[in-house]
């Protein structure tokens, strides 16, 4: 099987969740939410998570420097030496260079960078269905939408173009249903 160390990656709506647990499963890999991390450290009253905490109970984003000490120390674990699934990091070329210094740092390296593409109208129509599903207030405001899929484009999206000359992106058509879309995930690892 081809490398494990792997980062997911797609634009809000593309079912990134429901993929990351299929190939968590499938590569025996341990899944690397940064929103698990924040809520572990949180939880554990870790000098990070009382940071993080600060920060998400005024209602503002968590620092990159708080972020990247997370995964960076998430990362040096021993559960780490088999690869590891990223979901949620990097989400900005500064996360993603200080990623590949980490990386770095530990004598490991990225193998890909698989990205779940899903085009704009599909997420706004996933996201609403999602909405009326699940009650997501955050999905259910087209104006709220909207503003995650700018934020993607103009934060996000740029590390595909970061890591694309490296030659570690894998596009995977995101339309579908679960399965094939995990089967061109599976595909990846052949």
């Amino acid at each position: 099987m081809a490398g494990k160390n792997v980062v997911l990656f797609g634009p809000p709506g593309a079912g990134k969740g429901t993929q990351a647990a299929k190939l968590r499963d499938f590569l025996s890999v341990p899944h690397i939410s940064t929103g698990d991390m924040f809520r572990e450290n949180i939880k554990n009253d870790t000098e990070l998570g009382r940071t993080a905490k600060e920060y998400s109970n005024k209602g503002m984003l968590v620092p990159d420097e708080v972020t990247i000490a997370m995964v960076k120390d998430r990362l040096g674990r021993d559960d780490m030496k088999g690869g590891f699934l990223l979901d949620g990091f990097p989400r900005s070329v500064p996360q993603a260079e200080a990623l590949d210094k980490i990386l770095g740092e530990l004598g490991i390296k990225l193998n890909h960078v698989v990205n779940i593409a899903v085009a704009d109208q599909e997420v706004k129509d996933r996201l609403a269905k999602r909405a009326s599903i699940e009650g997501r207030a955050d999905d259910a405001d087209p104006a709220v939408i909207e503003n995650r899929l700018n934020t993607y484009k103009n934060q996000s999206e740029p590390c595909l173009t970061y890591y694309r000359p490296q030659n570690i992106v894998r596009d995977v058509d995101g339309i579908g249903t679960i399965d094939e879309v995990f089967s061109r995930v599976q595909a990846i690892f052949a």
